[in-house]
């Protein structure tokens, strides 16, 4: 007889859980367990939306990825001279070694790079402040930037991936 007690109290509890959990307001013992039921059917759907949704992210961050990837960027070397300044910016395909080919066209040229911006996440970009070691050379603006797209053409020839 206790045991039968103690069975019905139990049950009694779980009900109420049940109940409190699905904000049922049923009294009854099988409405409560049939809105129990509906309430795990609305969640499976609301879970199968969730991951609907995260896998149509998911593609589409794919899809930008891939895009940043092969995205060709135009090459664009642009040059100002403001006094004895060169105002450098590139921006260009990333490629290894990039910026080592520019630095080397500006110690062929004769220039002391005073201050630089690189940055390289989709594109390489640099900007750049140069100002000649001998300030009686004469360089035009033209010239240097004649210099650094052949630096940056060179590097994309010159440094390939060697197949092993």
């Amino acid at each position: 007889m206790v045991s039968r007690l103690q069975r019905r109290r139990a049950l009694h509890r779980k009900l109420h859980i049940l109940r409190t959990l699905t904000n049922s307001k049923s009294v009854k013992k099988s409405s409560i367990i049939m809105d129990s039921l509906l309430y795990v059917c609305k969640l499976k759907l609301k879970l199968e939306a969730i991951k609907r949704e995260y896998s149509n992210l998911m593609a589409i961050k794919k899809a930008y990825l891939d895009l940043m990837k092969h995205n060709h960027v135009p090459k664009e070397v642009k040059v100002e001279k403001i006094g004895e300044n060169f105002i450098v910016r590139v921006r260009c395909n990333k490629g290894e070694n990039r910026l080592v080919s520019i630095l080397e066209a500006f110690e062929e040229m004769g220039l002391i790079v005073r201050q630089a911006s690189v940055s390289c996440n989709y594109y390489f970009a640099m900007e750049a402040i140069a100002v000649p070691q001998n300030p009686q050379q004469a360089l035009e603006a033209r010239d240097v930037a004649q210099v650094i797209l052949k630096a940056t053409e060179k590097q994309a020839v010159e440094w390939q991936p060697s197949k092993a």
